[in-house]
């Protein structure tokens, strides 16, 4: 697996280092309890979790774990996440420091929510679409 990508969260994991896969299995777990019913993918060579849209990405860095994409839409939750932001909004739990895994379990149930809600007024959407050509 050092020579390929990996395949699925499970080889992931394996080829990291020692020291971290017990963090990533940790978040694996609690994203898995915030968003029972996404789908675990590799998606850009990183463990995903996808319902309609990817939900959240999270990877192994030398000095920190990343969680993507940027949190939007809940003040109260990038107020507690701001000491995490990196530099595009992404966020980075450093290696050195305790890993916040309930701040993570707040943003996967906010993106699962956001997600929710964009397939929700996609379909509105679509209805609207749909019902435009039947007249036309």
């Amino acid at each position: 697996m050092r020579n390929g990508a990996p395949t699925n969260i499970n080889e992931y994991i394996a080829a990291a280092p020692a020291k971290v896969r017990p963090i990533l299995r940790e978040i694996r777990r609690v994203i898995r309890t915030a968003a029972p019913n996404a789908e675990e993918v590799i998606s850009y060579r990183m463990p995903a979790f996808k319902q309609r849209g990817i939900l959240v990405y999270f990877a192994a860095f030398k000095n920190h774990i990343g969680l993507f994409p940027p949190v939007r839409g809940d003040a109260k939750l990038a107020k507690a996440l701001a000491p995490y932001a990196g530099p595009k909004g992404n966020l980075k739990f450093p290696l050195d420091q305790p890993i916040p895994y309930t701040l993570i379990r707040r943003v996967v149930r906010l993106r699962v929510k956001q997600d929710s809600a964009r397939s929700g007024a996609n379909a509105a959407k679509r209805r609207v679409t749909a019902s435009r050509a039947s007249r036309a």
